[in-house]
Order: structure tokens, then C-alpha cells, then sequence
């Protein structure tokens, strides 16, 4: 004999919407089974067995069906017919019940039962043919509204990060287009709440048994960052390289595709435009780093991508007075003066702890160094002038030189040099400091002495190779001459 699945729903939620048929057959029923009892009708099924720890035991929703699928179709077998009752209606939003019609080895029987759409229509007063609204699954909202203005009702909107992906997804939104949330539709707290795409993600906390109309957008879903974002899911969850990846393990690639950005600026050309394909090519790079994290926190259940782009929204906006406020700055200076004294008062009262608050330890040396020389300047802890920082230099240039001459009396240089390291530090120290009353950047400066060097140098071995010399064995004398024609020619 076949094995036999006969597949019930439960309603959109209120008990007095579950079909007479749905009741017969759940009475008369020997081995049932339920996909989950987080469903406020889920209390009339007597003894059945419950998929909810699949929820727990997998990462992915579609390994959380596919384990159904799997344990009913061998408990059908087992028993020859079972009973598997689902929320709402069986062909609505119910994945397992696709898989177990796709299997040839069993038998299926769907019994009809209302859906939450019919509540939804009538929530929102409205004929859904004759409106043309379209039903997008939340959780592939990017991929499935793309090139779509409305009006479309989307389901599965149970969490903040979900309805949070959704507003992300519509980045051309002017923030005031109607949207309507529909929440515990049927059922004695239900809620319908005229909102706006601004507010989408704020008005409620969410739950399975949430959904969105959107009657009309401005614009069509275009979608493009949304869609990394879906792509970075994807990787995330089927690929071993991806999946294995942590906030740790992806600093040195955060930290090289910044470095590769630097490249494409450093080689951007205004009269050639063909040099913006490698800017763009590895800003994206750059712009994945920052998905990819998102996409891990979001996975632990912490923040996801939209909180990145809200909390650098906000707080652009909140130092921004000049533009969005009623602060005056009609020069660069003045923002920059005005940029200083609001994060100053976002860090509150400073102590010990807190007076390098945003300072990153990790920042390459020069930036690490200018940037806790302007924190302390701040509280006035600087010199007045570029005089006193380079007569700084001068001073702590002798203390190297007294450093290097007193181990190589005691016959130690090459073994301790943890008091050169020191004095040398403190060199390079004053060098940034000086650099910064000068109004120069040191890591520019540094960067800009670096790449001429490289040049002259490559230079110098061209010039080596056109007179078939060995740089190796040329003599000093020989090694100047080449490096002064360097120096002309760049």
C-alpha cells in the first residue's frame, strides 16, 4: 500500500476559521503531526507530534523543511497514512508541503483551508485581482519585487532583520510612501497600522504572524544593494570557505581591500575614464567586507546590514547642524570645528578610560600616532606653533644618537636594542607631530617619499640594465651616479 500524508491547515488563526473538514479529519486522524505549535489554533491538535525543534537543530530554513519532509514521508511509511497539519492554508507559503507533493513515493490529499490573504483582503478593502497586488515572500523580497512599484503584500515578515532587509532593499525611497502592517490578522489583538516606509521597521515588534501591503512605491525596487546582501546569505550558508569565516579571520582582507582602494584613487586618471572600472571594481570589494560582516552578526542574531546603514545615517545627520540644523558653517574649518566639539560631547565626561574613546589601536602606526596627538591637543596638551615640535625633533634625534653610542661602548648594539627602539619611536613620534602643525598628513607625506623612492629605484635598475652593469657589484660611487640621473629625470 502507498504511503498516505493527508495535509490540513489550520486558518489564518482565530479558531472560528478552521474549516469543519480540518476538524473532522484532525478528530478521526491516529498519527498526526503538526510543523510547529507557535500558532494561536495549534492548541485543538491533541497529541501530535511537533517539528518545532527542527528550528533549533538547523541554520537554514530550507534544512529545517527538508528535515520535515524527510521524517514524515518515513513515518508515512511506517504507518501507511498520517495526518501533517500545517499553519494556514496548505498551498500557502508552505515549503514542506512542496517537497512531500514533489516525492512520487507517497500519496498526498490537501485539504482546503483559509489562508491569512482572505483576512488580508478584507483588512484592507480591497480585490486583489482587480488591484493586480502581487504576494513576495519577505525573505526574498530583493530578488522577487525587483523591477515592481506595487501593490504588493508580503508575508513572512516575522522578525525586526526581515522587515529591516525589506526597507534596505527600496534604496531610492523617499521614506514617506503609505505602507500598511498587518499584525495577528483575525485575532483579538490584531493591529493594522498605516505606517510609512520611514517607519516600516519601527512601529511593532514583528512576529510570524505579521505582514506588509505596500500600496504604491515612488519608484520601482531596483534593489542592486540588497541583492549583495541576498548574496552574501547565500555564500554565507553554501560555502565551506564562507561559512567557516569570523569577524577575526576577515580582518586582514578588510585590511588589504582597504589598502587596494588606495591603489585605485592613487591611480585614478580625470582624462581617462577607464581608470574608474578598477575604483569601482575594488570599492566593491571594500563595500562586500562590510556586507560580509553584517551578514555574520546578523546570523548570531545581533545586528544586521540595515543597523550599519542607519547608525552611519544618523549620526551623519546629527553632525551635520550646518545642513540639517540651524548651526552656521560657511567653511571647511568651521565643519570640521563644529564635527570636533559634537563628538566631544557624544563622548560625555572624559576619564582615564574613555579620553582615547574611537581611537583605534589597530590603526596603521602614523594615523595611530596623529590621531592621539589631536585627541590630547583637544585639552590643550599641544604646542603652540611648528617651532616647539621641531625643536622636539632635534631633541629626541640626540637621544638616539646617545642611545646608539652608549651600546656600541658597552658592546651591546646588536644585542639589546629595546632602548634605540624607544628613542627611535620617539623620533618618528615628533616627526608626526611636527607634520601635523604643519597642516601635512604624515601617512601621505610618507606614502608620497615612498613612491618616489620606488620610482627613482626602478629607475636606477634600468639605467644599470641599459649599461649591462650588475647592480650588485657596483661600487658606491657607481650607485650615486645612477640615483643623480634618477633624480633628474623624476
Amino acid at each position: 500500500m502507498t504511503a498516505h500524508i493527508k495535509i490540513v491547515g489550520l486558518g489564518p488563526g482565530a479558531d472560528e476559521t478552521i474549516t469543519a473538514q480540518t476538524l473532522h479529519e484532525i478528530k478521526n486522524a491516529k498519527h498526526i503531526y503538526i510543523r510547529t505549535t507557535r500558532h494561536p489554533s495549534a492548541h485543538l491538535v491533541k497529541d501530535a507530534t511537533s517539528f518545532d525543534s527542527e528550528y533549533e537543530n538547523n541554520d537554514k530554513f530550507e534544512d529545517v523543511y527538508r528535515a520535515i519532509a524527510d521524517k514524515l514521508i518515513e513515518a508515512a511509511k511506517q504507518h501507511e497514512e498520517i495526518l501533517y497539519v500545517v499553519p494556514g492554508s496548505p498551498l500557502v507559503l508552505e515549503h514542506t508541503v512542496q517537497l512531500l507533493m514533489q516525492n512520487d513515493a507517497i500519496k498526498t490529499t490537501l485539504i482546503p483551508a483559509m489562508s491569512f490573504l482572505d483576512i488580508a483582503w478584507s483588512a484592507l478593502k480591497i480585490d486583489p485581482v482587480d488591484s493586480g497586488v502581487r504576494l513576495i515572500d519577505a525573505h526574498k523580497f530583493a530578488e522577487l519585487a525587483a523591477g515592481e512599484s506595487g501593490p504588493l503584500l508580503v508575508a513572512q515578515c516575522h522578525a525586526d532583520w526581515v522587515m529591516s532587509n525589506i526597507k534596505l532593499a527600496h534604496e531610492s525611497a523617499t521614506g514617506d510612501e503609505p505602507v500598511v502592517i498587518l499584525h495577528h490578522l483575525g485575532l483579538d489583538d490584531q493591529k493594522i497600522i498605516h505606517t510609512t516606509w520611514q517607519n516600516l521597521d519601527r512601529e511593532i515588534e514583528p512576529d510570524h504572524l505579521t505582514s506588509i501591503y505596500i500600496p504604491k512605491l515612488s519608484e520601482p525596487i531596483a534593489g542592486e544593494l540588497a541583492k549583495l546582501h541576498q548574496l552574501a546569505r547565500t555564500l554565507r550558508e553554501q560555502c565551506p570557505w564562507d561559512e567557516k569565516q569570523t569577524h577575526d579571520s576577515l580582518v586582514r582582507y578588510l585590511i588589504e581591500e582597504t589598502y587596494e582602494v588606495v591603489d585605485a584613487i592613487s591611480a585614478l586618471d580625470p582624462d581617462d575614464q577607464s581608470t574608474d572600472e578598477k575604483f569601482i571594481e575594488e570599492l566593491g570589494d571594500l563595500l562586500y567586507q562590510v556586507e560580509f560582516h553584517a551578514t555574520i552578526a546578523e546570523q548570531q542574531g545581533r545586528f544586521s546590514i540595515a543597523d550599519v546603514a542607519r547608525s552611519i545615517h544618523d549620526k551623519l545627520v546629527r553632525r551635520h547642524p550646518h545642513v540639517f540644523g540651524e548651526v552656521q558653517a560657511e567653511t571647511a574649518d568651521a565643519v570640521v570645528t563644529n564635527w570636533d566639539a559634537i563628538k566631544q560631547q557624544e563622548r560625555g565626561v572624559v576619564s582615564e578610560d574613555s579620553v582615547f574613546d574611537g581611537v583605534a589601536k589597530s590603526s596603521p602606526s602614523l594615523l595611530y600616532s596623529t590621531k592621539l596627538q589631536k585627541r590630547a591637543a583637544e585639552f590643550g596638551f599641544d604646542w603652540p606653533d611648528s617651532t616647539g615640535a621641531a625643536n622636539k625633533i632635534s631633541e629626541e634625534l640626540a637621544e638616539l644618537r646617545d642611545a646608539i653610542e652608549a651600546k656600541q661602548n658597552q658592546g651591546t648594539f646588536t644585542k639589546d636594542k629595546d632602548e634605540i627602539t624607544n628613542e627611535l619611536g620617539d623620533v618618528l613620534f615628533s616627526v608626526v607631530n611636527f607634520s601635523r602643525h604643519l597642516g601635512v598628513d604624515a601617512e601621505t607625506a610618507l606614502r608620497t617619499a615612498a613612491d618616489k623612492f620606488r620610482s627613482r629605484f626602478q629607475h636606477v635598475v634600468a639605467l644599470a640594465g641599459q649599461r649591462n652593469l650588475d647592480l650588485t657589484k657596483c661600487s658606491l660611487t657607481q650607485l650615486d651616479e645612477l640615483w643623480e640621473i634618477a633624480k633628474q629625470n623624476n
